[in-house]
């Protein structure tokens, strides 16, 4: 026997998964858009009055630097004007995942496009106007730099987490410095014999707690403490510990959710602690999940011209100084590897999220964690991503209990902060006699 329910609930329900800085990024990517424009006819318009066909040529490569960044500026303004149009089932947050997308291929057509073009002169090579070359080089550098100083800040798209794996194991050789590098959660407790600080570390290994002396003097032994973890349905588990030299460690591993009182037992009494379950920031999946990709492919144009400029620079110089001339073919063909590697890393990542895939298996294990711990099966989990912060999920639950609602699950939930839009199935089972 089973029934179904169903519940939802979102930011207000009103399916707006914009990313935390989307107005800003629409402001920053016009802005660019604006100097380049400016730029484009300045050339276009001084190239042809004063008879130089580099500079003409220049200022329409500035044009096809303007489309670009016109992808995602309208991208940022049709997202944000058709936010809350119902025709769009999840919001419009993926629509700069779209355009990031359209990007990435724009940049490969760039780099095959530059790679002809340097291999071509390298079969055929041709006489270089140095005069004009360098400076107008020179010029689409500064416009480029101070492109990239417009569209930079917490959002172009790199990742600010710790990605270093120490390849130890289970915690007996990892140095003491590592362990702020990758704390969930600190708290401090101060007693008889000195402050220390109690967390939870789990970098590259099961998570385990950790205490750390922060005074001068203070010291514990291994046997004189223990951590008793009460969560909210009751559940205790106790922890014993093993002396790393510079930290005790417990010697079993924390099992998700990280969600608990822990009870911290010193030789002067006991400590209690609340720890919550946080989204582990420290991951790659979890700088993905708030990862903007349309200011990203943003910048990432900016930065490719820029880096093409400056090998440019290099190649010209050199073919002019030296004589070299296949310095400025074979710059050519650095720039258009370097795009293209930029590009396939932009198309990998917009492509998933068009597609999808669940980026951050760890926040659906924690999901189902949350789900299991009082009893109940999970019998169907989706997790994904519908905008820059924003995951969605849909989970089919199984339970016993006839007084659980979908409310109950709503609410034990809550605790992780992307999870904009949940839907709840429940499944009511007769309970095994």
């Amino acid at each position: 026997m089973s029934n179904f329910e169903d519940a939802a609930f979102g930011a207000g329900h009103d399916h707006i998964f914009l990313g935390a800085a989307h107005k800003d990024n629409e402001r920053r990517t016009w802005m660019v858009i604006s100097l380049c424009s400016a730029m484009m006819v300045a050339e276009i318009v001084g190239g042809s009055m004063f008879g130089s066909l580099a500079l003409v040529a220049d200022g329409l490569h500035m044009s096809t630097h303007a489309g670009a960044m016109l992808i995602a500026a309208l991208a940022y303004t049709y997202a944000r004007r058709h936010a809350s149009d119902d025709r769009f089932v999840f919001g419009t947050g993926k629509l700069g995942d779209l355009a990031g997308f359209t990007s990435a291929i724009v940049l490969a057509m760039m780099a095959l496009l530059i790679g002809y073009e340097a291999v071509s002169r390298f079969l055929a090579p041709v006489p270089i106007q140095f005069g004009q070359a360098i400076p107008i080089a020179v010029l689409g550098l500064l416009v480029n730099l101070a492109s990239v100083w417009l569209l930079s800040g917490d959002h172009h798209g790199h990742s600010h987490g710790h990605g270093h794996s120490h390849g130890h194991g289970h915690g007996h050789d990892r140095g003491h410095d590592d362990e702020h590098d990758h704390e969930e959660e600190v708290h401090r407790v101060a007693g008889d014999a000195g402050a220390f600080t109690v967390s939870i570390f789990e970098d590259g290994v099961p998570p385990v707690f950790r205490i750390t002396p922060e005074t001068a003097g203070a010291n514990l032994t291994a046997d004189a403490v223990s951590v008793t973890t009460i969560r909210p349905d009751g559940a205790r588990q106790t922890f014993a510990f093993g002396n790393r030299g510079a930290y005790l460690e417990s010697a079993d591993e924390i099992p998700e959710p990280h969600a608990f009182v822990a009870v911290v037992r010193l030789p002067d009494g006991e400590h209690r602690i609340e720890f919550e379950e946080h989204e582990h920031g420290h991951d790659d999946a979890h700088a993905t999940l708030h990862r903007d990709h349309n200011i990203r492919s943003a910048y990432i144009h900016v930065i490719a011209d820029a880096a093409v400029s400056v090998l440019a620079i290099i190649g010209l110089l050199l073919a002019r100084n030296f004589g070299w001339v296949w310095m400025d073919p074979l710059a050519g063909v650095i720039g258009a590897l370097v795009i293209a590697n930029w590009s396939w890393g932009l198309m990998r990542d917009t492509g998933a999220i068009l597609l999808d895939m669940n980026a951050d298996r760890r926040l659906a294990a924690n999901v189902r964690g949350v789900v299991e711990k009082h009893g109940d099966a999970v019998l169907d989990l989706h997790v994904w991503r519908v905008g820059p912060g924003h995951m969605s999920a849909v989970i089919s639950v199984a339970t016993g209990d006839a007084q659980r609602s979908p409310g109950f699950y709503r609410a034990a939930l809550k605790r992780f902060k992307s999870l904009s839009h949940v839907t709840v199935e429940i499944n009511r089972v007769r309970p095994v006699l």
